[in-house]
């Protein structure tokens, strides 16, 4: 297992590296980056659309190179003195080749140097680490309350397939999963967040501003009061896919000669369920854990961030990319990918521990 582990996180180093160069040449050809945002700015022009500073359209501005020939410059550029154009490219990197900038970034990501936001003054780590609280909260409790309440559904639906419980419930989760989970988030503002019937719960932020006041018991109840709804939303269209794989894993396990026979050699059906059939059927839903998880934890979270104005990586990112603040999008787009991969590595080595028969070095 131990060369399996190292040859896994060998494959990482070029997985990454695929990953930032394909993005690095798109997100770079893009029109409107940081630099033409800037200069939207200092024209007063800022909530305009960045096309109209994208330096492809007809009528850019231009300047005379020292061979005498015509540079197109930005469009933002018009009106500026060419040598404050200049300080802005260099502010921001741009007065450099886009393969040294390439380069440069491969070198400070291999040192887990991010570098510095464009536009928050703040460095990028730093960022991620002040956001990271929030998405975790949202990412971690959703998953949890999702498996599990999912897992012991799915088991009991299989039991019972058939019955007036697994119509009604089949009913209950398919309905939930079909309200889009802004739509739900909404209602539950309405109902009890003080739009038009109760004020139970906040609405804004993971803590109360006096949260550092109060004591530890207090700290935790305000932790959850605040968590409840936005963690409700997201949930409440987690419950399907799950339940109904686990259901049809035991379906498919319950089926086989296996059981059967264990059933003819007069062992009780607990010992069946969860001595063989649970061991076997598991395996189809740790497969799917990495990819639920990454969704859950970064990217389910995004509207959610926005309509309890919570502060976390969902935003951030979302925000980094509207404003093309090129090292915050880089630089998450980097951790939440080796993140992924290592989640991946720890759902193979899960595989082993529900089943030891399964020995992934062998079969490499």
């Amino acid at each position: 297992m131990g060369s399996y582990i190292l040859r896994r996180l060998f494959l990482m180093v070029p997985t990454l590296l695929g990953i930032l160069t394909i993005n690095f040449f798109l997100i770079q050809a893009a029109p409107g980056g940081p630099v033409e945002q800037f200069m939207a700015k200092l024209h007063g022009q800022a909530g305009r659309s960045v096309e109209r500073f994208a330096g492809s359209e007809s009528g850019d501005f231009q300047t005379q190179t020292p061979n005498g020939e015509n540079d197109i410059s930005y469009r933002g550029a018009q009106g500026l003195d060419p040598e404050l154009v200049q300080k802005i490219e260099k502010l921001y990197g741009f007065d450099k080749p886009m393969w040294q900038r390439y380069i440069h970034m491969l070198g400070n990501y291999l040192r887990f140097d991010l570098g510095d936001s464009f536009f928050r003054e703040r460095s990028v780590m730093g960022l991620i680490l002040s956001k990271l609280p929030v998405s975790v909260s949202l990412g971690f409790w959703s998953t949890l309350i999702i498996y599990a309440v999912s897992i012991p559904l799915g088991i009991r639906k299989a039991l019972h397939h058939g019955s007036r419980f697994d119509v009604w419930s089949s009913t209950a989760i398919i309905v939930g999963n079909a309200i889009p989970v802004f739509l739900f988030a909404i209602l539950l503002i309405v109902l009890f967040a003080g739009g038009s019937y109760w004020d139970i719960f906040p609405l804004r932020g993971l803590t109360s501003p006096d949260f550092a006041d109060l004591s530890l018991w207090a700290k935790i109840k305000d932790y959850f009061w605040h968590l409840t709804l936005p963690v409700l939303s997201m949930v409440i269209g987690g419950f399907a896919t799950l339940t109904l794989l686990t259901k049809n894993s035991f379906l498919d396990e319950i089926g086989k000669q296996y059981v059967v026979t264990a059933r003819a050699k007069g062992l009780t059906e607990k010992r069946i369920l969860y001595g063989h059939v649970f061991r076997n059927a598991m395996l189809i839903i740790i497969a799917g854990f990495p990819a639920a998880f990454i969704s859950m934890f970064f990217t389910g979270s995004l509207l959610i961030e926005v309509i309890f104005s919570l502060d976390g990586l969902g935003l951030l990112g979302f925000e980094s990319t509207l404003q093309r603040d090129y090292p915050v999008m880089f630089g998450t787009l980097y951790i939440f990918t080796l993140i992924g991969l290592l989640a991946k590595l720890a759902s193979d080595l899960t595989y082993t521990l529900v089943d030891p028969r399964i020995d992934f070095e062998r079969r490499d």
